[in-house]
This record gives C-alpha cells, sequence and structure tokens, in this order.
C-alpha cells in the first residue's frame, strides 16, 4: 500500500467545478461506473484514451488500497445499432459480438483492466422496464403516443452537472424521441425513456414486457445497468467529455428520481478529447484512427498507451504521428533507465550511500504525488525521469547495493501496477 505523506487522492469533480479529497461510502471499498463502449461500430484512438484513463484510476485506487468494484457496460439497443443490423440483415448478436470480441482484445493489449462481466443493455431489459415503472408512479414519467418521456422539470436542480440555466427552458412541452443527437447541445424539453413503437425496419428488436412491447431507450439503459449490478449509489461516475452534454445529467436525473437517493455519485471524471488536425477524433467527421491501424504499421500497445495516458485527462491531446513516434522513444529511453537500475549489481559495490536510499523514497514519494493530484499522469512521467537518471548516475559510479536494487525492483513493479508501461 502507498505512503500516506502525500496527503491522498484528489479528484476533479465536474459537479463541484473543483478538486476534492476523494473519500469514498464505504472504507477501502469503492464503486466505480464508468461508460462503456456502443458496439454498433469499433471504437477508435479517442475512445480508448478514455478507457485507459479509467484504468489508471482504478489501478491507482487499488495501489491505495482501496478493492474497486467495477461496471462498464455494452450499449448494443439503440437506434444506430438497430437500424446497422437491419440495413445488413443481421441478428443484433451477430452485428454487435465481433465488436464486443474486438474490444475486449484490444484492452487486452492496451493492458487495460476490464471487469470480469460486461453487461449488455439487451440484458437489462427487466430492469429498464422496472425503473420506468417507478418514474411513472412517482410522477416523472409519462406516457406518450406509445412511448415514455421523462419530464425534467419535475426533478428539481435538473441539469446541474452541466449547470445548465434552466431559465432557457421552454414553456411549450417538446419532447425528444431519438436515443442521440448529434454535437454537443442540449435537447430543452422531455427525454424519451421507452420506444413504445421500434424503428422503421427493426421492429423485431422489441421485448414483450409490462410497459407493453417496445424497447428501452439510451436514457434509460446506463441506470438500468448500475441498478442492477452496482445499486442506487456509486462513489465515482467516469465517461468521455461528451458526455456531459445531456447523457450524464439524463443519468443523474433518473437514478435520483427513481431511488430518491442523494447523491447519485459523489464524483464525476470527464475525460478530454483526442484531436486529430485540431478537430475531434469522431465516426461523424471520419477523421478516425484505430489502434489496430496502428499495430499494423508497426506501433505495440505499450507505445500507443504510452501515447494515450502521458497527458493530462482534462486538457486534449494531439494526434500526429510525429508525436506517436516522439512518445516511443521517449517510452524506449524511460525502458532502458528501468532496466539499468534494477539490473543485479557486479561484484564491488561500494558501501550504502544514504543519498541512494533517499533518491528511492523520492522516486515513490513523487509519482504518489503526481498521481494523488488527479491522476496527473504526465507529472509522474517526468518524476519519474528525473528520478530515474539520478539513479542511474548513482549506479554508474558503484553506489547501488544489492539491497537498492532489490527496492527498487519492488518500487518500480509497484508503480508499473498503475502505469503498465516499464515493463513487459
Amino acid at each position: 500500500m502507498g505512503s500516506k505523506g502525500t496527503g491522498g487522492l484528489r479528484l476533479f469533480n465536474t459537479l463541484a467545478r473543483r478538486k476534492q479529497r476523494f473519500r469514498a461510502q464505504e472504507p477501502k471499498r469503492v464503486k466505480m461506473f464508468t461508460c462503456g463502449a456502443s458496439i454498433y461500430g469499433r471504437p477508435h484512438l479517442g475512445n480508448y484514451r478514455t478507457f485507459l484513463h479509467e484504468d489508471i484510476l482504478q489501478r491507482y485506487l487499488e495501489y491505495r488500497g482501496y478493492t474497486v468494484e467495477r461496471c462498464l457496460n455494452f450499449t448494443d439497443v439503440e437506434d444506430k445499432s438497430l437500424l446497422e443490423a437491419s440495413r445488413r440483415d443481421l441478428s443484433l448478436a451477430d452485428l454487435t459480438d465481433p465488436v464486443a470480441r474486438r474490444f475486449c482484445d484490444e484492452c487486452a493489449s492496451l493492458r487495460i483492466k476490464l471487469p470480469d462481466t460486461i453487461p449488455r443493455s439487451s440484458t437489462t431489459v427487466d430492469e429498464a422496464v422496472r425503473l420506468i415503472m417507478r418514474l411513472l408512479e412517482k410522477g416523472h414519467a409519462y406516457r406518450h403516443d406509445g412511448d415514455i418521456f421523462f419530464a425534467p422539470l419535475t426533478f428539481k436542480h435538473f441539469g446541474r452537472l452541466y449547470r445548465l440555466d434552466m431559465r432557457r427552458w421552454p414553456r411549450r412541452t417538446t419532447r425528444y424521441r431519438k436515443d442521440t443527437y448529434p454535437g454537443q447541445r442540449w435537447n430543452l424539453g422531455d427525454f424519451v425513456l421507452w420506444h413504445g413503437s421500434c424503428v422503421e425496419g427493426a421492429e423485431s428488436f422489441c421485448w414483450q414486457t409490462e410497459l407493453g412491447p417496445g424497447r428501452p431507450s439510451w436514457n434509460i439503459q446506463d441506470p438500468a445497468i448500475i441498478s442492477k449490478h452496482l445499486g442506487e449509489q456509486v462513489d465515482i461516475c467516469c465517461g468521455g467529455i461528451d458526455n456531459l452534454f445531456r447523457h450524464h445529467d439524463y443519468n443523474l436525473a433518473v437514478m435520483e428520481a427513481a431511488s430518491g437517493k442523494h447523491p447519485f455519485s459523489r464524483y464525476w471524471v470527464h475525460i478530454a478529447h483526442v484531436l486529430i488536425d485540431n478537430a475531434k477524433m469522431s465516426k461523424s467527421r471520419g477523421n478516425i484512427v484505430y489502434v489496430g491501424e496502428l499495430y499494423g504499421q508497426g506501433y505495440t500497445p505499450a507505445q500507443v498507451r504510452f501515447f494515450l495516458i502521458n497527458g493530462y485527462y482534462r486538457k486534449k491531446i494531439h494526434f500526429s504521428f510525429e508525436s506517436l513516434d516522439g512518445a516511443a522513444h521517449r517510452l524506449a529511453g524511460l525502458r532502458q533507465l528501468a532496466a539499468e537500475v534494477t539490473a543485479q549489481p557486479t561484484a564491488g559495490v561500494a558501501s550504502p550511500v544514504a543519498r541512494v536510499a533517499a533518491r528511492i523514497n523520492r522516486l515513490r514519494l513523487d509519482f504518489e504525488a503526481a498521481l494523488d493530484d488527479d491522476c496527473h499522469v504526465a507529472r509522474a512521467m517526468l518524476s519519474l525521469e528525473r528520478n530515474l537518471r539520478s539513479l542511474a548516475e548513482c549506479r554508474r559510479r558503484g553506489e547501488l547495493t544489492g539491497l537498492d536494487v532489490r527496492r527498487l525492483q519492488h518500487w518500480l513493479q509497484r508503480i508499473d501496477s498503475v502505469l503498465q508501461v516499464l515493463f513487459d
């Protein structure tokens, strides 16, 4: 377990708009929900930046001695997936299963730790129905033309995560029936929870339920999965910055309106975009880079992981092959230093030098200070390089004893249990 000297983990909580000391609901146990992949199409490099930061956060919590109960989901029932399956004359499973397998394979290559079970929207329809029935009973939801909608004006402080100005809310009722809408915009109106009539051409993707025939909308799917697998309240909710528009405020409102418990999540963490040619990487723009393509061009998973984590997750990063090459070169230098200081000392090593023990301790403390400060990986990497260079100089002067090397091996392995880039 890490040192107490750095004062503990602080996270930038989007809800508070500031860094806050992390305190779990239960001692040493963290419930963490991370928005998963929409598996109608394969994830791209920008998606993996989000998954990698969530991986760093989970691993650092474990480094600090927490047990992390994490849920990550697959979205497989939404307008886009149903239309794509219908267009290609595929079953939902035939469309989404290959994407899910590729995602798991690519996560394994990038050393992203995944939960043992990844629930799907299609496997939690029963929980979605239960939540909607509770929302209907409490007056937060209503039926209209066969569909069911959530009325945000019935929920106090709706939009508080985004800090939506509710003075803009129209007096005339407006309903939004699609699962998702393009762009970073707010739909000022009631949002759909249940599609009573399925998308044209995708009628086969309906369920017979207590609500009648239909399917759960995207807006109820994450709350259903969270309720079923983590309960009504969690410690941390994570996702890409795009989720700050509509999606996470919808989740918050649904969860708290259904349960009556506040807060649904104590901390909200949002990860910034990967840019390419100064534009957000996205399927709609067609400026996509896939990790498999980078592997095909000779880049290793460790190089891709290093490139994507070596920054500050709240700041955008720019992808180019020049920046990826620079990351690969820097990683090679880090690995060489780590290998040099952890090699067994040759005969004739000098007697113990007090400053060596202090520098080994500094290696650990600087790493923890950087990660405790809102998981600032770039700062952790800089301190790691600086301290390893200093220790390599000690090694060349013959100042590292066998005990020093064993301590370095221990702490570098512990540090790399979080970073996952120093050793194969």
